[in-house]
């Protein structure tokens, strides 16, 4: 069973509904057994948590991308809404165990969403041009010491950024989870894989020349509908890839494909727990 770790297949800026559906079915036919979809700001998040509850072995997480950084307006309520729907999920599965969270549940669309895996994706982004620094690491502050709140690991997204993330990482020591799509340096790749997180490896394997972590610190992404791997390049992305990522990883480390699907999923259920 292989899992795509991350990945936006609920976002219909990308996907419709009908694509969306399909992509899915493809994956679990290619062996891609259960995927995480990503939120990138309150209301995205809150679509993955939508798609989630209404697809088995689907799962979700709830961040805000630096990108937005210089836009949040009420992080505070959306925080708080958010805390307001996990306790409503949480009485619900007091009220009925054998059907709350559970996909698909006999008779009835579910009306509660699910609990998120993770916080993300949330990091710092310095790659364009005008980033206002100070709001990222305000809002990247703000979505760790969440993740904390609620024992969830973080997907981080980090470009042209890592000493600053180290730097503010340093201040939240019990943070854990995956640094998606790996882009920096082997140093910085050591210094994250130092401080217990995971990498998470996606297309751009196939075609630049970013360091690879070690295999027990390698989960497999997608982040569809981007960074589509040879060689279906120049075609939008979907989950059904992790199989042609794995088969190229296994090539490429002189590994058993077997190995790498076995390693890659034990580590992905271990940080998101699904």
């Amino acid at each position: 069973m292989l899992i795509d770790t991350h990945c936006h297949l609920h976002d219909r800026e990308w996907f419709t509904p009908e694509q969306a559906e399909e992509f899915l079915q493809e994956a679990h036919q290619d062996g891609v057994q259960k995927i995480i979809c990503i939120g990138t700001d309150h209301q995205d998040s809150l679509n993955a948590c939508d798609f989630a509850s209404n697809h088995e072995n689907v799962y979700w997480t709830y961040g805000i991308h630096p990108e937005f950084s210089g836009a949040i307006r009420q992080l505070d309520e959306d925080i708080l809404f958010l805390f307001e729907r996990i306790r409503s999920y949480d009485e619900e599965e007091r009220r009925d165990p054998a059907t709350a969270g559970v996909a698909n549940a006999p008779q009835e669309k579910k009306t509660k969403c699910p609990l998120p895996v993770a916080i993300g994706e949330i990091g710092l982004d310095y790659h364009y041009d005008g980033y206002d620094r100070s709001a990222q690491i305000h809002l990247f502050e703000q979505m760790l010491q969440l993740a904390l709140d609620l024992n969830l690991p973080v997907s981080l997204h980090i470009r042209e950024a890592f000493t600053d993330v180290f730097a503010v990482l340093d201040n939240f020591p019990k943070t854990r989870g995956v640094v998606h799509s790996f882009t920096g340096s082997k140093r910085e790749l050591k210094q994250a894989v130092e401080r217990g997180f995971s990498i998470g490896v996606n297309g751009l394997c196939t075609y630049t020349t970013n360091p690879l972590p070690p295999l027990e610190k390698m989960v497999l992404e997608t982040d569809a509908p981007f960074l589509t791997p040879v060689p279906f390049r120049g075609t939008i992305n979907k989950p059904g890839y992790v199989k042609t990522i794995a088969t190229y990883l296994a090539e490429k480390l002189g590994v058993a494909e077997a190995n790498i699907v076995e390693q890659t999923t034990q580590n992905a259920r271990n940080i998101f727990q699904i």
